[in-house]
């Protein structure tokens, strides 16, 4: 290590007119162990700055062609961002001088006769002060260097992140959505996907935190979502596996504040799952607040499996009704004088537009631009409208689809009590039924005969729900209330699902046949139905099927779906 007894040797430019003081000056800095550079005047001391790069300058103020004032302000120019010190030398003693040679660019002065003490202190000062520089600028492109590459990595990641977050069916006509992002990744994901029976599913979440740290989370809930929607699987199953994985995952201090929503245009069902998220506010066709449904369990990644509940609030939804959604970001955005603007806004802005709900999102657009709100948040504002949706139509499999010598078959299941309390069994028997290449391309409509079975098979056979509960949507939200309870409590009783499926030259055919160790209903199998919301179900699967046959007790049905080759769901 070099000391300062011990510097390491510089180059100096020594620039005078005066011979005699130029060549005491070089001997006292040679002597020192640095090597010389000397100049008679400014232009010349110039251009050995620009030849030689000396590491430090000792400058006379004035000299003849270029004084150096001029000098030193040329010099300052040509360094850049390098330190190469500037020591004026001078005779001068007023004040007015010698802050001229520091405006100029100098960095001090040597006043003459030169004190060798004084010029050994000064370069090795100078030079401590150039190592020091040198050092910054070298941490500098290095924390440079470190930011364009995290900012490479992060906007890589960020392609993965909205690819992986953003892959399902936002574009849908029913769904409409802002998001702006409080840094470069959201914490606030939004997701939507179809589910294989008609309908669809929906999160809207906001993660703790903002950033990278805050959106980690969304990768491994965005694939829980997405796989499970795809495969069948109801909101409670993706909400008990979310919960599960985040928990495992996440660190204590991230956490998942969502709403789950599953929408039925076919039965005219939505349920609403909230946990941490402001009320999400269901609208009339006329723009008329109808329900606010408040988060009534906690967030996601926060309870133990044991404590928590995925149970959704069930509610009758018609045509053309709406649901709003938003995110703490909405209602935490702050004026200039500090105030919120609030649940209460956002509710207050329902009534002013009565009659007009196709303009209630946008008026809240415009209302928070208004309310010049400061972002303290990521922002997430969502409108969900009740109609019937369009899926994209199945993708079919580069597979020869008449290959069907291998399809003849029968497989009988049982479900017991325990088994029906806590799985549901239609995604397993889906996917028993996608073995068969043929039955892919049908994969909606038998995913809603299956549901529609089993759900009568489990709701009036095993669980003696009566339909006529569902006159009104207070008593749809009773039936689904009791139906919990009862599942909850169930500890007899047998659900048996029989495939038979038999292969021909132009397809196949498929009999599902289910049935319950209830008591049977009459009313099932007479095709009689009660007003409101009872009764969709079988008159659905009847639209769907070739044949649907109950027995005589009303506790076994059989239904019939023939397919054809080249034949998919809807032609």
């Amino acid at each position: 290590m070099v000391t300062d007894q011990q510097a390491a040797p510089l180059k100096i430019l020594i620039a005078d007119d005066n011979p005699t003081d130029r060549m005491i000056l070089a001997r006292l800095v040679s002597r020192l162990g640095h090597e010389v550079i000397s100049a008679e005047n400014g232009l010349e001391a110039l251009v050995q700055f620009s030849l030689r790069q000396p590491d430090l300058v000792l400058l006379d103020a004035l000299m003849p062609v270029m004084d150096g004032f001029e000098a030193a302000r040329r010099m300052k120019l040509q360094s850049g961002e390098n330190l190469i010190p500037i020591i004026f030398l001078t005779s001068l003693t007023e004040t007015g001088a010698l802050v001229k040679c520091l405006e100029a660019g100098g960095d001090d002065f040597l006043t003459k006769p030169y004190n060798p003490v004084i010029l050994q202190a000064k370069i090795q000062a100078f030079s401590r002060m150039q190592e020091m520089h040198q050092t910054l600028q070298e941490q500098r492109d290095l924390i440079s260097s470190q930011h364009v590459r995290l900012l490479h990595e992060q906007q890589l990641a960020k392609i993965i992140y909205d690819r992986v977050a953003h892959a399902g069916s936002l574009g849908a006509e029913n769904l409409r959505y802002v998001q702006t992002a409080f840094a470069m990744f959201n914490g606030d994901i939004l997701l939507a996907a179809y589910k294989p029976s008609g309908g669809m599913h929906i999160l809207l979440g906001d993660f703790t935190g903002h950033g990278l740290s805050a959106a980690i989370g969304a990768m491994p809930l965005a694939e829980i979502f997405y796989s499970m929607t795809a495969r069948g699987f109801g909101l409670r199953d993706i909400l008990l596996e979310a919960n599960s994985k985040l928990s495992r995952i996440l660190p204590v201090d991230i956490f998942c504040c969502a709403v789950l929503i599953e929408i039925n245009p076919d039965k005219g069902l939505v349920g609403i799952w909230n946990g941490g998220l402001p009320e999400v506010l269901m609208l009339g066709c006329g723009g008329e607040l109808l329900h606010r449904v408040p988060s009534t369990h906690l967030p996601l990644g926060v309870a133990t499996a044991e404590r928590f509940d995925p149970t959704p609030v069930m509610l009758p939804m018609s045509r053309g009704e709406r649901l709003l959604c938003l995110t703490d970001g909405v209602i935490e955005s702050r004026n200039r004088a500090g105030e919120q603007f609030g649940e209460e806004r956002v509710v207050d802005l329902i009534g002013e537009h009565q009659n007009r709900p196709e303009v209630i999102f946008d008026g809240l657009l415009l209302a928070l631009e208004a309310f010049h709100g400061s972002p303290e948040d990521d922002i997430s504002l969502l409108e969900v409208i009740m109609q019937p949706l369009q899926a994209p139509p199945a993708t079919l499999l580069h597979e020869d689809v008449r290959q069907l010598d291998g399809q003849d078959w029968e497989l009988a299941y049982t479900f017991r009590a325990a088994s029906i309390r806590e799985h549901n069994p239609l995604p397993f028997l889906l996917k028993v039924l996608m073995e068969v290449p043929g039955l892919r391309a049908h994969a909606g409509r038998l995913f809603t005969i299956l549901s529609e079975l089993y759900s009568n098979a489990l709701e009036h056979g095993l669980l003696q729900l009566d339909s006529s509960l569902k006159l009104d949507s207070h008593g749809f939200t009773r039936y689904y209330l009791e139906r919990n309870r009862r599942l909850r409590l169930l500890r007899d009783g047998w659900v048996r699902v029989v495939l038979d499926h038999q292969p021909d030259v132009d397809g196949g055919v498929l009999a599902i046949e289910i049935e319950d160790s209830g008591d049977g209903f009459v009313e099932q199998h007479t095709g009689q139905r009660h007003g409101g919301y009872a009764g969709r179900g079988l008159e659905l699967v009847r639209a769907l099927s070739d044949d649907l046959r109950f027995n005589a007790r009303g506790n076994q049905v059989k239904v019939v779906f023939a397919w054809r080759l080249g034949h998919t769901a809807g032609s």
